[in-house]
C-alpha cells in the first residue's frame, strides 16, 4: 500500500514541483492549501484566491485529491499577535520562523496525523534524515534557517521533495512538465500578506506616533519619523534625511520614542563580536553543553546569511523546561501554543571577528556542517 502524505501546497512552483515529485515517486498525496490569512488591508490585496486557485488547478492537474485546511484564527493569535507585541517591545520578530513553528509544522503536522498520514511534505529547500535537519543542495535557497524551530518529531515525518534540487532545476521541471506555475513570481513581502512592506503592514495595527530622529554623535535633530517601533538597528533606507552619505539607526529609545542615526559605519552600536540568545530551541536532545563542546559551531543570522564560525558559552541553564529567569530572556516573550525546550536557558555566542549587528528578536540559527543544531531569538 502507498504511504499517504499531506502536502502543504501554496499554489507556487515549489510545492507544485514537490506535488508531482512524490507522485511519481508512488506516494498517495493528498494536497493542502493553508488558508492563515485572507484579509485585505488599506492599499493591500491579500492574494490567498489566486494562490488557491493555482495550487487547486495544478493538483487538478496530477489528479491529486486536494483539501481546504482554515488556520486563520490560530494564525491570527500564534503568529500576527505575537509580532505585533515583540514590535512593540522594540525587536523584529521574523513571522516565517513562529508560522513554521507553530501553524506549519504543528497545527498541520498534528492534524496530518490525525487523519492518517504516513508524511507530511513542503516545498521548502531543506533536507531531512530522520529527526535530522540538514540544509538544502542549493545553498542559496537553504530555507532551514526558518524551519530551526520544528520539532524532531514532525521533521521525523517529513519529506522535503526539492531539498535535493536547486532553484533552476526546479522550473525546469514544472516547464518540461507543463506545470503552468513554472514562471509564477516569487512573492518578496510578508509571508501571508504578499507584497507589502512590514511597515505598511503594521501601521494597520500600531498606533503610529511621531517623534524625533536625531544624530547619535551630536544629538542635532535631522528629521522625524512616525513611531520608532518600526525602525530596525542598521536600517538605512525609508529614513529621508537628504542627499549625501546614508545615515543608518544605530539605536532607539522607546521610552522617548527617539531614532538615533550615523552615517559612520563603522560606528560601535552598528557591530559586535558577541550575542545573547534566549528561547532557544536545540534539535535531536543536544544541550547548552554540548554547543559550548562544539569545535566547528557555525551561525546564520539571516536567511542566506553567510555562516560564520563561532563558539558558545552557557550563560545560565534551566533544564526543568520552564523559562529562566533572565530579565533578557523574560522579555523576549513566549509564543501562544509554543513548546518549551528541555534546553533553555541563555547561550552566549562569540565571533572571531565583529559582525553587524542583527536585531533583537531575530534568530541565530546553529550549524555543525551541514546539519542545524537549533538556535534562538537574540536578545
Amino acid at each position: 500500500m502507498s504511504k499517504k502524505v499531506f502536502l502543504g501546497m501554496s499554489g507556487g512552483v515549489d510545492s507544485s514541483v514537490s506535488a508531482l515529485l512524490l507522485r511519481d515517486q508512488g506516494y498517495d498525496v493528498t494536497g493542502i492549501y493553508m488558508k492563515n490569512w485572507s484579509e485585505d488591508l488599506p492599499g493591500m490585496h491579500c492574494p490567498w484566491a489566486e494562490d488557491l486557485a493555482d495550487a487547486k488547478r495544478v493538483a487538478t492537474s496530477l489528479d491529486l485529491d486536494f483539501e481546504v485546511w482554515d488556520f486563520e484564527a490560530d494564525y491570527k493569535t500564534r503568529v500576527v499577535d505575537y509580532m505585533l507585541s515583540e514590535f512593540q517591545k522594540g525587536h523584529t520578530p521574523n513571522p516565517d520562523v513562529v508560522c513554521n513553528e507553530l501553524v506549519k509544522f504543528k497545527l498541520f503536522y498534528d492534524r496530518a496525523i490525525e487523519r492518517g498520514a504516513d508524511y507530511i511534505a513542503t516545498g521548502h529547500y531543506a533536507r531531512a534524515e530522520d529527526a535530522n535537519l540538514l540544509r538544502a543542495i542549493d545553498e542559496n535557497k537553504d530555507q532551514t534557517y526558518f524551519l530551526y524551530r520544528m520539532s524532531d518529531e514532525a521533521t521525523a515525518r517529513t519529506l522535503f521533495p526539492i531539498g535535493h534540487l536547486t532553484k533552476p532545476e526546479v522550473k525546469k521541471i514544472a516547464a518540461e512538465r507543463g506545470l503552468d506555475v513554472a514562471t509564477k513570481k516569487e512573492s518578496m513581502g510578508i509571508c501571508f500578506v504578499g507584497e507589502v512592506g512590514i511597515k505598511d503592514f503594521l501601521s494597520n495595527y500600531l498606533k503610529t506616533i511621531p517623534g524625533e530622529i536625531r544624530e547619535v554623535e551630536t544629538d542635532q535633530i535631522l528629521g522625524y519619523h512616525d513611531g520608532a517601533i518600526f525602525y530596525t538597528i542598521g536600517q538605512r533606507h525609508g529614513l529621508y534625511l537628504g542627499g549625501g552619505l546614508p545615515y543608518y539607526v544605530v539605536k532607539k529609545d522607546l521610552s522617548k520614542n527617539l531614532v538615533y542615526v550615523s552615517r559612520d559605519l563603522n560606528h560601535p552600536e552598528l557591530w559586535v563580536d558577541q550575542l545573547a540568545l534566549t528561547d532557544l530551541h536545540l534539535r535531536n536532545g543536544r544541550t547548552l553543553a554540548d554547543l559550548a563542546k562544539m569545535p566547528d559551531l557555525a551561525v546564520r543570522l539571516r536567511h542566506r546569511g553567510e555562516l560564520l564560525p563561532a563558539t558558545a558559552r552557557v550563560v545560565e541553564t534551566n533544564t526543568r523546561g520552564d523559562q529562566c529567569s533572565c530579565e533578557e530572556h523574560k522579555d523576549s516573550g513566549q509564543r501562544p501554543g509554543a513548546s518549551s525546550s528541555k534546553n533553555i536557558g541563555l547561550l552566549a555566542i562569540a565571533f572571531a571577528n565583529p559582525v553587524k549587528r542583527p536585531a533583537s528578536g531575530q534568530s541565530a540559527v546553529l550549524y555543525a556542517g551541514e546539519v542545524c543544531l537549533g538556535g534562538g531569538y537574540i536578545a
